[in-house]
């Protein structure tokens, strides 16, 4: 009767058609484990649509998104585990988990680390061979000589 299609929450459009859980996992920094367990600490039941939750319940939801450690979630379980400024434990979502990995990257350009360096030059960062993949947007192998 009161079914909403279309949720917005922290900043998301969340499709109401979708299961709970589902449903939350389009949020950025939200995944599969961490919506089970925010709807498990939230009383939502994970077999309910995302359009039929009434606005109490939403907020649980996002209390318990926004603020994981008050309600008992393991450090472990977060995605921002001793930030190198703060030394917080918190679980980042949405426009911030953009500006923490803009911040990561900058600090490391700034301190001239190797990691730093690689992203400076658009190139692997990770230790992936370079020799003949990621090539997109440069010359590629030797042009034979038409003829001859």
């Amino acid at each position: 009767e009161n079914f909403v299609h279309i949720l917005r929450i922290l900043n998301t459009n969340v499709d109401g058609k979708q299961k709970v859980v589902f449903a939350l996992r389009s949020i950025r920094g939200v995944g599969r484990r961490f919506a089970t367990l925010v709807c498990k600490k939230a009383d939502v039941d994970t077999n309910r649509r995302a359009g039929e939750l009434s606005p109490e319940e939403i907020e649980r939801v996002v209390a318990i998104i926004q603020d994981p450690r008050k309600y008992k979630i393991p450090d472990w379980f977060l995605n921002r585990q001793k930030d190198v400024f703060d030394g917080a434990f918190t679980q980042i979502t949405s426009n911030g988990l953009d500006m923490k990995f803009r911040d990561d990257i900058e600090r490391l350009r700034k301190i001239r680390n190797h990691r730093g360096l690689r992203h400076t030059w658009g190139v692997r960062v990770r230790g992936q061979h370079t020799k003949t993949t990621g090539r997109c947007g440069r010359t590629v192998g030797v042009s034979k000589k038409k003829g001859g």
